[in-house]
């Protein structure tokens, strides 16, 4: 009988903050343990209370692990259709107000023991790991995995001195990335390349936009009008999220598109502005408040503008494919998993755009294939995962055998140099000095007595200090 694989996902987020690395790790962990074949733990930060009144919306706040972890599974539980059977660790972060991101404090690959260490999966490793000091990932795992979520490249740049701390951040981003993972999946082509990466899309939909999508084929297969309104556009409220380009499409092309009317959803720094900016427009476009898109308000749309090209794979376009909706976005690389879906329109120009949100406002939305549906799905999502890892196979440990004594050679100065270029980086990441020069939180080598506390690690921190 073969033994279960073990599968640590760690990731850089958590909920109640509804961000791409809190819910898709979670939807990932409950989907890969779903089948029994496998033991998973989900590995998130925990947070200081001062810090989760910082990053948690609406006033959430927890005051212990386990009140965090209820508020996960409860919050899970009403969104898949079965009761999911991994475990939940937490390991101290802090988080980075300039940054706008949770970071590591300490080794966090000791949250799992050395006898339960098989598979990890960085959720976003370059961000687990540019301050990373401690055990090296490679030696303490049999298979390391990295997902790129965030081309954080492309955000550097609209800092000031962007081009400069790009190209660093591109060269820091490769050099931790190669030094700690074996295996890397990009979400699509919008991501930093890496060497030996591959591109797949391992993420799904929220199972509640399926159910949505099914109610609305049921209304289309019995000649009922499913949607009764038409264009809207969701996202954080910034530029950089696609109100930029969506107004300035709106802008150029008012004359052709004067009887389109679109609904803008979402709350975000620049809110006033983008307020401001549809208020010059000869259009009817209305601005509201942020809404979960999942909410009735949403479902009889049949219409979603997305020119943003920002994203690597679009969340909120994945929902609107789910409930059945035609998609009107920009022909890009992040885009590229979606155009296999009928109702996937893409353009390459203002007029594209024109063209083609006509056509969709005088047209009905195709009607979800079983196939694409399923495409949508976790479960799809989590064979792809298996696949791309090579996880979907019965596990063989297989010790690898070189064909050649130059190719030993080759091999083994190449491990030589790895082995090399990670000691460096943790020698770096070793010094207070070295770590805040590259942006690291002061204080956040080794979990102060707080998160200990809060952890339950100080007995564990003290028994170390000893050795």
């Amino acid at each position: 009988m073969n033994k279960k694989r073990h599968i640590a996902i760690f990731t850089t987020a958590s909920l109640p903050w509804l961000t791409g690395t809190a819910v898709n790790p979670l939807f990932r962990a409950a989907y890969l343990a779903k089948d029994g074949e496998r033991d998973v733990t989900l590995v998130i930060p925990w947070l200081t209370l001062k810090d989760q009144g910082l990053v948690y919306p609406n006033n959430i706040t927890f005051s212990s692990p386990l009140e965090h972890e209820k508020y996960i599974r409860q919050w899970l539980d009403d969104r898949v259709g079965f009761t999911p059977g991994f475990s939940i660790q937490f390991y101290p972060g802090k988080f980075s107000k300039d940054k706008r991101s949770i970071l590591a404090v300490g080794d966090i690959s000791e949250i799992i023991p050395d006898e339960k260490a098989d598979i990890a999966v960085l959720e976003e490793p370059e961000h687990l790991t540019w301050y990373h000091h401690g055990k090296r990932w490679k030696t303490k795992f049999r298979l390391v995995v990295g997902i790129i979520h965030t081309n954080y490249l492309e955000y550097v740049k609209r800092e000031k001195n962007g081009m400069l701390a790009s190209f660093l951040l591109k060269h820091l981003n490769n050099w931790v990335v190669g030094i700690y993972c074996h295996k890397v999946i990009r979400l699509s082509a919008a991501t930093q390349d890496y060497n030996g990466s591959i591109v797949c899309n391992v993420h799904g939909v929220n199972p509640k936009f399926l159910e949505i999508g099914k109610k609305k084929r049921e209304q289309q297969q019995n000649g009922d009008q499913a949607f009764t309104k038409g264009a809207y556009f969701i996202g954080k409220m910034i530029w950089s999220k696609g109100y930029k380009e969506l107004l300035q499409l709106l802008r150029d092309h008012q004359k052709e598109l004067s009887d389109l009317e679109v609904d803008l959803y979402g709350s975000g720094e620049d809110s006033d502005e983008v307020q401001d900016a549809a208020k010059k427009l000869e259009l009817a476009i209305r601005v509201h408040p942020a809404c979960d898109h999942a909410d009735p308000l949403f479902h009889d749309y049949k219409l979603f503008l997305n020119p943003s090209t920002t994203d690597v794979v679009c969340t909120t376009t994945a929902e609107a494919l789910a409930m059945g909706k035609i998609i009107v976005c920009a022909n890009h690389c992040s885009n590229d998993f979606f155009k296999q879906f009928t109702n996937c329109w893409t353009y390459d120009d203002g007029d594209g755009f024109v063209k083609l949100t006509l056509k969709a406002l005088a047209e009905e939305p195709a009607q979800l294939t079983d196939t694409e549906r399923h495409d949508l799905s976790w479960e799809a999502a989590t064979e792809r995962f298996l696949k791309a890892v090579e996880l979907d196979k019965p596990y063989e440990r297989r010790l690898s055998r070189s064909t050649s004594i130059y190719m030993s050679t080759s091999l083994s100065l190449q491990q030589t140099v790895e082995d090399a270029s990670a000691y460096v980086h943790h020698v770096a990441s070793g010094f207070e000095v070295s770590r805040r020069i590259f942006g690291a939180i002061p204080g956040s080598l080794q979990p102060d007595e707080q998160l200990r506390q809060e952890l339950g690690l100080t007995g564990a921190a003290r028994e170390q200090e000893k050795n």
